[in-house]
């Protein structure tokens, strides 16, 4: 498998660079917000600049404040257990260096449950440190920290999803964030728009103390045959902007780490021996007039799966699939009803440790008047939720309230 893998997307990778080299350098275009490159329109948030204006950034926050509660059962509906946090608290700084080719955007967590404080026994603050450089209005390139190109809802910022969080597919599949070189192109021909996605990392996830000498190798190719969404609306949820005509995208992509030591690639625990694992991810988004429609399927798997025990505990590599869909209308009030159904499957290897998860959900959110500012209430049923030993299955009501709040 590596070298099937790696030897396809590593010449894919140089192709890109190859390309994007032929075109001359440009003032980068205003942007919205994507969690992938620099923001440097300024026509939001706070705004500073030198006397001379080679230098600027612009400063950003995000809030999300929640209570959720879990029901004793399907049919008890008494409260098994609270939680209250704040489950996200961030800066984020955007800006250019010199002249606006060169950009940059770096982003901190400050809430507990947003450090990744129980996998790594640390506070990682930083989540991204991105450097980038733009060759040409078609291909742009970063280097450091960031989010890897991988499934939709992964790369989708948290501040612009459609319900409190994302779904339990994402939460056990996305190949999250890693160090290293990323490279975007994009291209449009008689109204149809590609975008082509790939990264060299070090395959050990966000704020390690040091690297093996395996490396994770992604891919991503996205096609929009109807045209480009308003204002890069295939990268938020919900159709805020009401597209007037039919837009839809089409996304397929691969990931593959070698010498992964954490039990999710570039996630999880930390397991006794190395392994090599590989990501497919695949998703279709659909706009128009206030409908959104999106499906999403996630699937891991290693060359050989091994289970280890420490402290008579298993520990093995979470391999599996899950597909997600969900569909929305947002009426001209802002208000949007949206549902959500999440199943997933765990690989036969480990399915004496893991149980298969079906979550169905209901949101209600209100926009004030967009993503950065909304109130939302989900209401799922779980049917044999979390990770946990078979024959513990269990059904269950989820009632969950955010305020989120931002500039």
């Amino acid at each position: 498998m590596k070298s099937t893998v790696t030897g396809t997307l590593f010449p894919f990778f140089l192709m890109v660079i190859i390309m994007g080299l032929f075109f001359t350098p440009h003032q980068a275009k205003a942007q919205t917000e994507l969690d992938e490159r620099a923001v440097i329109s300024f026509t939001e948030g706070l705004g500073f600049f030198d006397p001379d204006s080679l230098f600027g950034v612009n400063i950003r926050f995000r809030m999300q404040n929640r209570m959720a509660m879990n029901t004793v059962s399907a049919g008890d509906f008494s409260p098994a257990s609270f939680d209250a946090q704040v489950r996200r608290l961030r800066l984020r700084f955007d800006g250019y260096m010199g002249k606006t080719d060169f950009t940059y955007y770096l982003q901190l967590s400050f809430s507990r449950g947003d450090q990744d404080w129980d996998n790594t026994g640390f506070p990682g603050v930083v989540r991204d440190a991105m450097v980038f450089y733009t060759f040409s209005p078609k291909f742009y390139m970063g280097f450091g920290q960031g989010k890897l190109p991988g499934n939709r809802q992964r790369v989708v910022s948290s501040g612009s999803l459609q319900f409190t969080d994302r779904s339990t597919v994402n939460a056990l599949f996305n190949i999250d964030r890693d160090f290293g070189v990323m490279a975007y192109y994009s291209a449009r021909r008689e109204g149809f728009t590609y975008n082509l996605k790939t990264s060299i990392s070090s395959g050990e996830g966000r704020n390690i103390n040091r690297t093996d000498n395996g490396l994770a190798y992604t891919g991503r190719l996205e096609l929009l045959p109807l045209g480009e969404f308003h204002r890069d609306g295939d990268f938020f949820e919900g159709d805020l902007f009401r597209e007037p005509s039919p837009k839809l995208s089409l996304a397929g992509g691969t990931s593959y780490n070698h010498k992964a030591v954490r039990s999710m690639g570039q996630r999880g625990t930390y397991l006794p021996e190395e392994q090599d694992i590989i990501s497919y991810f695949a998703d279709v988004v659909l706009k128009y007039n206030g409908w959104a429609l999106s499906a999403e399927y996630a699937r891991r798997d290693v060359d050989n799966q091994l289970v280890f025990l420490q402290d008579d505990e298993p520990l093995y590599v979470l391999t599996g699939w899950g597909l997600n869909n969900q569909i929305s209308y947002i009426f001209p009030s802002n208000y949007e009803l949206a549902a959500r159904y999440t199943y997933v499957q765990p690989d036969n290897t480990i399915q004496w440790y893991e149980n298969r998860q079906e979550i169905y959900t209901l949101g209600i959110t209100k926009y004030l008047p967009n993503h950065r500012n909304k109130l939302q209430l989900n209401i799922s049923y779980n049917n044999n939720p979390g990770i946990v030993y078979v024959g513990e299955n269990r059904q269950f009501w989820n009632i969950m309230f955010q305020i989120e709040t931002g500039i």
